[in-house]
């Protein structure tokens, strides 16, 4: 048989070719998403983060994600570089609470609510939001799916069923509204994390928020972390809502502050020492936490906004809200704030109907103060990711947070009537007012009218 020489060049010239690209994708994930967008250079470090959670109903008078958009420069001057979108999904109508459905009962995991526009719309916000440096998490449901969720009819095998046979709601709640998936099921384990995967590369977003994280096995949220980090060369923030240490050795960046805020709601409704605080930071970080790993706090979520009340309701009006936000910023923590809380706006959003935010009550005097707390928190490595230590009294949070040669001095009244605070002898000398530049001596007491606060630094 005779070869014609430029054609087994040729042949041989392909196979070095397909031998070569197999080589260089060996380490690229396999998937079937192409990747939309491109990295986000500017995603913060998990100390950094100031995170900001959107309501998307109440967020704007259309309730749309291109209402999130026309306010992103608003979000971006507070000092935030993490939005974080509350479900955006479609929701279930089986069994729905209140007027439209909880956001938290998904009805396709793969899909835009469209209420709330299309995909389009959300790749358009993530895109506009990382021109201003700030990052995009999706608030993921992973422990249960609305009843008309089509998995209930193809794959009833994956959820958890009582002796008789039927699909249960989460055991131990009263969440009528959802079905409990079954985490002994590979197949919908698998199908839960590829869905998780299309979002980040489909519409290019930064991480998740996960809801009920505490009642998901670790193991499917170590293998969902660990495929999620290897889609894209970037940093991608997670965060649990919930407590269990374990949360960050299956690669959360951070879990939630429940306790925390708990603590902060008894020093204000049943009188409780300020150092109660203190302890409560503590407890929190008590079991094998590092150095590096952060706790988020909050003065309000949608949650509790709608269940118990506004900051402004919750926190001695607006004068104690400030002041206790000022400590959950900065108290070993990374901070969250829920929309419009920023301006003061003290009405309870009903996250189940459409409430929208009226942005016009905004109280300009309280957002400038929001801003500059934020801001300072922003420049102080001290804050961000230095060592507490604690010197609160029964109505003073003191406490200071040092790194190398900053050390910062938070001195909170969290009562309504002025206080002497006695300074311990190790916080004596000159200080200088973050906020306002100016000198400050401590003597032996500070004087603190109620709900004063000062952040001093050196």
């Amino acid at each position: 048989m005779k070869f014609n020489i430029k054609i087994v060049l040729g042949l041989l010239l392909a196979l070095a070719f397909v031998s070569c690209s197999s080589s260089d994708d060996d380490s690229a994930p396999i998937s079937p998403y192409t990747q939309y967008g491109s990295v986000f250079e500017k995603m913060p470090s998990k100390a950094d983060a100031v995170i900001y959670q959107v309501n998307i109903r109440a967020f704007s008078q259309a309730g749309t994600l291109k209402g999130v958009q026309e306010r992103l420069t608003q979000i971006k001057d507070l000092g935030v570089n993490v939005i974080y979108l509350m479900p955006v999904f479609p929701v279930g109508e089986e069994r729905a609470t209140g007027e439209l459905g909880s956001p938290y009962a998904v009805k396709d995991y793969k899909a835009v609510n469209p209420d709330f526009g299309t995909l389009e719309d959300l790749r358009t916000l993530v895109e506009e939001a990382h021109k201003k440096d700030m990052a995009v998490i999706l608030d993921w449901v992973a422990n249960h799916t609305a009843w008309d969720n089509a998995w209930i009819t193809q794959h009833p095998d994956w959820y958890q069923k009582d002796a008789s046979g039927n699909i249960i709601i989460p055991p131990g709640t009263n969440y009528n509204d959802v079905a409990q998936l079954d985490f002994n099921n590979s197949e919908m384990k698998a199908a839960m994390i590829d869905a998780m995967e299309y979002w980040v590369y489909t519409a290019n977003i930064d991480g998740f928020r996960c809801d009920y994280a505490d009642f998901v096995p670790q193991n499917f949220w170590s293998e969902a972390i660990t495929k999620i980090r290897g889609i894209k060369k970037q940093n991608m923030l997670m965060l649990a809502e919930g407590t269990k240490v374990n949360h960050f050795t299956a690669g959360f960046d951070y879990t939630f502050g429940f306790n925390f805020f708990s603590t902060l709601e008894k020093v204000f409704k049943e009188g409780k020492p300020a150092t109660t605080i203190q302890d409560s930071n503590a407890t929190e970080y008590a079991s094998n936490y590092n150095e590096e790993n952060r706790i988020v706090r909050y003065t309000s979520n949608h949650d509790v906004n709608w269940v118990e009340g506004t900051p402004i309701q919750l926190f001695g009006g607006k004068k104690g809200s400030v002041a206790t936000f000022v400590v959950a910023a900065y108290m070993k923590s990374v901070p969250m704030i829920y929309n419009a809380q920023e301006i003061g706006y003290d009405q309870k959003i009903d996250y189940f109907s459409r409430t929208p935010i009226d942005w016009s009550t905004a109280d300009a005097d309280l957002l400038a103060e929001y801003k500059k707390i934020i801001a300072f928190r922003n420049t102080s490595n001290a804050v961000k990711k230095g060592t507490f230590k604690g010197y609160s009294n029964d109505a003073v949070s003191a406490f200071t947070m040092e790194k190398d040669a900053e050390k910062v001095l938070v001195l909170s009244n969290l009562t309504s009537g002025s206080v002497k605070y006695l300074v311990a002898p190790s916080l004596k000398g000159t200080w200088k007012d973050a906020l306002s530049g100016a000198t400050i001596n401590l003597g032996a007491e500070v004087s603190l009218s109620g709900y004063e606060y000062l952040i001093l630094t050196k």
